[in-house]
């Protein structure tokens, strides 16, 4: 049996740092309940005060393809290195010159959104095709793969 997954991301800003995933991963943000035109209206009806409303926000694909990246808001900031990632892959099936260049026209446009570039790796044949590492705006790590 195959299960369904989420990726789940602590953090201070559900809302922002959804919008900016959803731009990353061509994504969008999730609608709000069945019967409700928009967020505002699902939390007015659920009683929800105006300081827990951005306590929470997902992100899915488009086409149901991918899986839902949920952001919860959490009291303390991001402290130490991810010991999980995202991988983003910018550049599905290319090597060499084109890869990277591929990988940096996308490291630019995330720059754009609020990233953050740390490092570029260079190709390492025969296993090791070059990756550039950043940050989203709350400093959690990605690759640009």
């Amino acid at each position: 049996m195959t299960r369904e997954f989420q990726v789940t991301v602590d953090c201070g800003d559900p809302g922002g740092l959804a919008a900016f995933w959803a731009d990353v991963l061509d994504y969008e943000i999730q609608g709000p309940p069945p019967g409700f035109d928009s967020w505002e209206a699902a939390l007015d009806a659920l009683n929800i005060p105006p300081e827990r409303r951005n306590d929470a926000s997902a992100v899915v694909s488009t086409d149901g393809s991918g899986p839902r990246v949920f952001f919860q808001r959490v009291p303390e900031g991001k402290s130490v290195k991810n010991r999980v990632h995202l991988d983003v892959r910018a550049a599905p099936g290319l090597a060499g010159d084109e890869r990277m260049s591929a990988l940096e026209a996308e490291s630019a446009r995330l720059v754009a959104l609020g990233a953050t570039r740390i490092r570029r790796f260079e190709p390492d044949p025969p296993l090791g095709g070059g990756h550039i590492v950043m940050t989203d705006p709350e400093g959690n790590e990605f690759c640009l793969d």
